[in-house]
């Protein structure tokens, strides 16, 4: 059975969202009234079941959500289990370690200590909850401040922030070699 226009789009909606939608911004989204939004998610429901899709349609309240059938989860448990055991790279753990001796920080510190980019990294740390939002400074653009969870410490085995060693000191000439060097470039 083809997919009419209005149902397709109505599940193009659900699955980008990833979460529940009322009904009445579905409405408005697919361009139809409420009262006949019920017409496509009885036929998108009818696809999914006849195409023996993973897939269904949950209601909640005066919400649909795309979600996956029960029968799926251990798959996606094995999934997310798979995706924690990866290991973080250098650049992850760079901007962790930034993070973790100087909490609070925003991404433009970040950026600052780094010298490069960090957008991608910081929302990969979120995603695996190593990191959290710490809540929105008082400056212009009011940025996001970002620190260290539970979760950080328990995967590096650490009771505190305070059991983090200890970062080492730069000596006096240490900060003056990049200085010589660059003062000998000519433009």
């Amino acid at each position: 059975m083809p997919m009419e226009h209005t149902c397709a789009a109505l599940m193009a909606v659900l699955f980008v969202s990833g979460e529940a939608v009322e009904k009445r911004q579905l409405a408005e989204i697919l361009g139809i009234q409420e009262s006949a939004l019920s017409k496509p998610l009885t036929e998108l429901e009818a696809f999914l079941e006849e195409q023996k899709s993973p897939l269904e349609l949950l209601y909640l309240e005066n919400c649909v959500q795309l979600a996956v059938r029960r029968e799926y989860y251990s798959y996606l448990v094995r999934m997310s289990h798979s995706r924690e055991s990866q290991s973080l790279s250098a650049a992850a753990l760079e901007v962790l370690a930034v993070i973790a001796y100087n909490q609070p920080v925003t991404r433009s510190f970040v950026e600052q200590v780094r010298g490069v980019n960090s957008n991608s990294i910081l929302a990969g740390l979120c995603d695996r909850g190593l990191i959290e939002e710490a809540g929105r400074l008082e400056l212009p653009g009011r940025p996001i401040a970002y620190r260290t969870t539970e979760r950080f410490l328990r995967s590096f085995s650490l009771s505190s922030l305070a059991d983090l060693p200890a970062v080492p000191q730069v000596s006096q000439e240490d900060t003056q070699e990049p200085q010589q060097v660059l003062s000998g470039f000519q433009e």
